[in-house]
């Protein structure tokens, strides 16, 4: 057989040595990517004084050991494209982390011991399948893993029999999505989270008999309602599983005691979507409260139902649990200063907990809140300008991924220089973004994509209407998702864009879905109502493959070439029928998968983006 004919080159753009002819200016935006950052670390149940977390300090984001009694630190992992984040076994003697290959998520779980100058990483739990990950949960006896491939999915427990875990005992499989959820803190109850019922949008919570994998209990609250098995109670013989669920159009929670098979719902009168998890004695609930792109953290007494305010700045918490003496470690951040993982202690003082090295990066702008009238509500959007401009400026509409997902008063690299290079930024928490409440979320099934971009044309009316952007310099961009829209709103919003930017995209539905992985096939499915072979229409409409004969601004796309997400292969037919038709774009392609956690590489692309819409917008670019 002969092999297949070599693809053409893509242009690709020209990306210069520097966006500022200011020295000052350059060194600031480069300090902001480049400045070590550090995750929520996460320590051993029965050995707190160990601890992972992730950090960037050598330029990749790699696993690192933080033994806090001695307060050293070392780097764990060191590969090319980087990890993408441990935990460590629950007496401290063993981190685990997820072996993938370049990106892809394909792979297997490994540990190695925590102590510097031990052997290196081996496979965790023998007999675990390589696939995508779906799910682990650590136990002082039992492991409960899970893997997806294309046949579905599988949950497995390893049992330690005294000389260590031994091999994966297959508990659950199914050709739908499913995961762990949760493992007891007794070990003989595992909670899974499964669609069996077809949807992995709105999954039922199942709860099986470790030993045997069957069924103690299994809850579903119907079509359009999904329920998420959080976490049990971290107390031995206690049998309450916190659960999240949607009954009442948003994001609560409820306990469902296994014991007597009994529910009780979590009655916490805020306005936004509500996270949690216990605290150490199970005596309470750490609550996070999401509105608005702003999260607030609540201590929640399940004896008497009072809610307390935990201090914290405005602003976002990315990730916040209890430590054993009642401390809330946290990470925050705002869009005006960087991220910092804190430390509220039980007597109310607030303090930088794991500080980075290095120098901290200069602070950036603040962000404003607009509401405007859509088709189907309000929606919410936040915007910065350049500081000292007035008057319409070229702007960026930067479109978040997910879909379910939301953008959030935070820290960005990203956004603070296009902010330098003198863009406005707006952001849009179209329908199908989370923290607005299941409808709002929800939106977009059978029509995705359409809905999206209905959201993102009232607020680029707003923007221009408000005197903030320049309507004939308007750049739409977004990655994964945001990628998505970006490519479909360039082909059915054409009168609107200057210039398009699209990370990670999905390109032409049908081929993508041929190629993603199982997961993001079923909520696909779960999305559309069904396969592309029920539904053909839906994908094609939503495919921004179909509108390229409209397409007339330039674009730019950028790509991992081993993405199991938004796979190259739909990106190639995509840019093939751009060149067919002559229109302008270049192309970014990288060794790694669905973005790339090595800060150069990130870096890169973000002056590839800003330089390209610089020169098709007619702006200045250095030299």
């Amino acid at each position: 057989m002969n092999p297949p004919p070599a693809r053409r080159q893509d242009p690709v753009p020209e990306i210069p040595d520097v966006l500022f002819a200011d020295h000052a200016a350059e060194s600031r935006w480069r300090g902001r990517f480049t400045a070590a950052r550090v995750s929520v670390p996460d320590w051993a149940r029965d050995a707190p004084d160990r601890s992972v977390y992730s950090s960037n300090a050598t330029g990749t984001w790699e696993i690192y050991a933080w033994d806090r009694a001695t307060d050293a630190h070392r780097r764990v992992t060191d590969r090319p494209q980087g990890t993408r984040g441990g935990t460590l076994s629950t007496d401290g003697t063993a981190i685990w982390w997820f072996d993938d290959t370049d990106g892809d998520e394909f792979g297997v779980w490994v540990r190695e011991p925590f102590d510097a100058g031990a052997d290196g990483a081996t496979p965790a739990v023998a007999g675990a399948a390589p696939g995508y990950p779906a799910g682990l949960d650590l136990g002082r006896r039992t492991v409960a893993v899970g893997w997806s491939t294309d046949d579905g999915s599988t949950l497995a427990v390893s049992e330690d029999g005294g000389s260590g875990f031994g091999e994966a005992r297959v508990i659950y499989t199914h050709t739908e999505d499913a995961g762990v959820g949760a493992l007891s803190r007794d070990e003989t109850l595992l909670a899974i989270s499964h669609a069996e019922h077809g949807d992995s949008r709105h999954p039922a919570v199942r709860v099986v008999r470790v030993a045997d994998g069957s069924s103690v209990g299994e809850r579903h609250d119907g079509e359009g309602k999904g329920l998420d098995p959080i976490e049990f109670a971290p107390v031995e013989g206690d049998q309450r599983l916190l659960v999240g669920h949607e009954r009442r159009g948003r994001d609560e929670l409820l306990i469902w005691d296994l014991a007597t098979d009994t529910e009780t719902e979590v009655d916490i009168d805020l306005p936004g979507d509500l996270s949690a998890g216990f605290y150490p004695d199970a005596t309470a609930l750490l609550v996070a409260h999401t509105r608005a792109g702003r999260t607030t953290l609540h201590r929640y007494d399940l004896a008497t139902g009072e809610l307390s305010d935990l201090p914290t700045a405005a602003g976002s918490v990315g990730g916040a649990d209890v430590r054993p003496d009642g401390t809330v470690e946290y990470g925050w951040s705002s869009a005006a200063y960087p991220s910092s993982v804190r430390a509220l202690r039980p007597d109310g003082t607030d303090i930088e907990l794991l500080a980075p090295p290095g120098d901290r990066p200069e602070p950036s702008v603040a962000l404003e809140d607009a509401w405007v009238d859509g088709p189907a509500g309000p929606v919410h959007a936040l915007w910065t300008r350049p500081a000292g401009t007035t008057g319409p400026v070229p702007t960026v509409f930067m479109i978040h991924g997910g879909p379910q997902a939301a953008d959030e008063d935070r820290w960005s690299p990203v956004r603070a220089v296009w902010v330098d290079a003198g863009f406005a930024v707006v952001h849009v928490n179209y329908r199908g973004s989370s923290g607005y409440g299941s409808a709002w979320r929800d939106a977009i099934e059978g029509r995705p994509g359409t809905t999206e971009l209905e959201d993102v044309a009232v607020v680029h009316d707003w923007a221009v209407s408000s005197g903030l952007a320049d309507p004939a310099a308007c750049v739409l961009e977004g990655w994964s998702w945001g990628g998505y829209l970006t490519l479909l709103g360039l082909g059915r919003q054409p009168e609107r864009w200057a210039v398009g930017c699209a990370g990670v995209p999905v390109a032409d539905y049908l081929a993508a879905y041929e190629d993603e992985m199982e997961p993001l096939r079923a909520f696909d499915r779960s999305l559309f109502g069904e396969a592309p072979d029920e539904v053909p229409e839906r994908y094609t409409e939503a495919s921004p493959l179909t509108w390229v004969d409209a397409v007339r601004a330039p674009v730019l796309v950028l790509a991992g070439e081993n993405d199991p997400r938004c796979p190259i292969r739909q990106i190639d037919n995509y840019l093939d029928a751009l060149a067919e038709r002559g229109r302008e774009y270049a192309m970014v392609r990288y060794d790694a998968g669905h973005g790339s956690l090595v800060v150069a590489e990130t870096l890169k692309h973000t002056v590839a983006e800003i330089a390209f819409a610089r020169r098709a917008l007619g702006l200045p670019v250095p030299a």
